[in-house]
């Protein structure tokens, strides 16, 4: 112990203000190394019902109350309040002093998007995203990334599970219902949003085709916000075979690769980007021959992050690249620029685009 200290002494009085650097920069290192805990975090708080729990006692819960609410053995009282002082420092929920001297959660605007739809009409919920994102199956490809660099195989993601993530939905029903729940999840929220602000992307249609469309989520908003227009969806047949409330859509199976059956308009909603260039140019190439010329009414409606379109906030930027490298783990994918977009219109021979931002993604409106 005294010759590790003064070894210690030693190195600081040689270093001099270098060592504090020193030590800064492997705080930041180990903040890089363990951010995983935020997400686990996060996910953890997702499954066992915590916004939910606090939304229905509102607008604050003590620990104790939070414990009986979510039936916990008061046993794991003291680990609870661990996992809430980390979510509270993460800003998922807020913490303050009752007039007990007790602990009161809260929950924030972003819990408010983990509280159930079915509980808390009228806001979107996120849960089911946050499910799929964090699924083992996404999330153990990632220990895969410098044999993958170092080797043959396309993604990842095929490393790790032996297979194409396309392939796994096939295999995995379990897997496919998680994922498919949380696309619906998203689109839903997006839609919500997007519907109230850039509505006029879907006025004066005839009909949509959500290529890609998942269990319609989307093509279910455009419905009941525009009745007018007929909204099909095409999926994959073992996402159509999950779907048994279809309701006024029609669930069409097929692959866009091969076939997109006509339309006044194709929505390709966070399709895109699972793919590289040359296969993002068959698939609009494929939407070409779908849709009438722009003279009648005929366009892609391209839902999807343009990269650097959104920079004012340094955490969108990183949002952005955290998108990007998932796309380049799990399917081959990529998030493109405006510049990159505009090549693989260009090749796959339409000639004019309009993008409009929403939020972190953007509405890319493509003619032909």
């Amino acid at each position: 112990m005294h010759i590790s200290r003064s070894i210690s002494m030693e190195l600081t009085a040689e270093c001099g203000e270098g060592s504090d650097e020193l030590l800064q920069s492997q705080t930041l290192l180990w903040s890089r190394i363990f951010s995983y805990i935020d997400s686990m975090a996060l996910k953890c708080a997702v499954e066992l019902g915590i916004p939910d729990a606090i939304h229905s006692h509102g607008p604050h819960i003590t620990l104790a109350e939070l414990m009986s609410s979510l039936s916990l053995s008061p046993t794991k009282t003291p680990h609870m309040r661990r996992l809430m002082r980390m979510l509270t420092h993460s800003r998922i929920f807020t913490c303050s002093q009752n007039c007990n001297g007790g602990e009161g959660y809260s929950l924030t605007p972003l819990s408010e998007l983990l509280v159930d739809r079915n509980k808390n009409k009228g806001t979107s919920c996120l849960n089911g995203y946050v499910l799929a994102m964090l699924h083992p199956v996404f999330l153990n490809s990632f220990q895969s990334m410098s044999d993958w660099f170092r080797g043959n195989e396309d993604t990842p993601f095929s490393v790790t599970h032996g297979c194409g993530f396309w392939d796994m939905t096939d295999r995995d029903p379990e897997f496919n219902r998680v994922f498919n729940e949380g696309m619906a999840c998203d689109a839903q929220f997006l839609m919500d949003a997007l519907l109230k602000d850039c509505g006029h992307v879907f006025q004066g249609l005839e009909s949509l085709m959500d290529v890609g469309g998942g269990t319609g989520a989307a093509a279910i908003a455009v419905s009941k916000t525009f009745p007018e227009v007929k909204c099909s969806v095409l999926e994959l047949q073992q996402v159509v075979d999950t779907i048994h409330n279809k309701g006024e859509i029609d669930f069409i199976p097929g692959d866009m690769f091969e076939y997109i059956p006509p339309a006044n308009a194709i929505l390709l909603k966070c399709v895109l980007h699972d793919w590289g260039d040359r296969d993002c140019v068959k698939i609009l190439q494929r939407c070409k021959e779908a849709i009438p010329s722009k003279e009648n009414g005929g366009k892609v409606i391209i839902i999807d992050l343009v990269v650097g379109n959104d920079t004012s906030h340094q955490k969108s930027r990183r949002t952005q690249l955290y998108f990007d490298v998932t796309m380049m783990v799990v399917c081959g994918g990529v998030e493109r620029g405006e510049e990159g977009w505009k090549n693989v219109f260009m090749e796959a021979g339409f000639t004019d685009y309009n993008i409009t931002p929403v939020g972190l993604r953007s509405i890319i409106e493509v003619y032909p």
